[in-house]
């Protein structure tokens, strides 16, 4: 489902170029759940905003589900996002001035889907937010937030969910109500990559990999 081979990125600093990722490779079949963990500025976001079509790499490949994401115009990959990666990121990104309901059905807006309406309102009923449909952000505890926006990432059945340290705001019982999620979300024929520093949100993983010397490392 996800292919990335050679990837290399680098950002320029106040002292010159840095690399964020040195010939980075990784791939999550579908019905996979892989965990990529290193501390903070290792490149874990680097290789995440990369592999799902939203930041292009100084060389390297990524394939979605067979498709040459680079390959294709903006346009094109925009609509490939739309319809085949669901995002989930730890600051939420939820459009403050919209319901519940209404930042859930976001995703659909691209794809103009019909039934997606009742599909959000049966993900947001899922996830424990039923009484919370006409709340805007604002209103909810930090985890509803985050429920909220992986109610989001889910609404257009995507094939593949990238996950950024999803869990780094969130109390034990909502960490595990997600980690719960997305490993379910892979049981099911899914594709997951979550990146985090949490060695407990990593164990959720059926593949576990590691961030050492720049380098991605297959853990134990």
């Amino acid at each position: 489902m996800l292919t990335v081979v050679g990837l290399r990125k680098t950002f320029r600093g106040p002292s010159g170029r840095v690399s964020a990722l040195a010939d980075a490779a990784l791939s999550v079949a579908a019905g996979e759940f892989v965990s990529v963990q290193g501390p903070s500025g290792c490149g874990k976001t680097t290789l995440l905003l990369a592999a799902g079509g939203l930041l292009p790499p100084d060389s390297g490949r990524v394939q979605v589900d067979g498709q040459e994401v680079y390959a294709l115009s903006s346009t094109a990959r925009a609509r490939l996002r739309a319809e085949k990666i669901g995002f989930v990121f730890q600051q939420f990104h939820l459009v403050p001035y919209l319901s519940v309901l209404d930042n859930v059905l976001a995703p659909a807006l691209a794809l103009k889907d019909p039934s997606a309406r009742e599909r959000a309102t049966e993900l947001a009923r899922r996830f424990g937010l039923a009484e919370r449909l006409r709340h805007v952000p604002a209103e909810l505890s930090t985890g509803e937030r985050q429920r909220t926006a992986l109610a989001r990432a889910m609404l257009n059945r995507p094939r593949l969910i990238l996950a950024d340290e999803p869990t780094g705001n969130l109390d034990g019982e909502n960490a595990r109500l997600v980690l719960s999620s997305l490993r379910e979300f892979a049981r099911s024929g899914g594709a997951v990559l979550l990146v985090t520093h949490d060695p407990s949100a990593a164990e959720y993983a059926g593949r576990r990999l590691c961030f050492k010397d720049s380098k991605l490392q297959e853990q134990e």
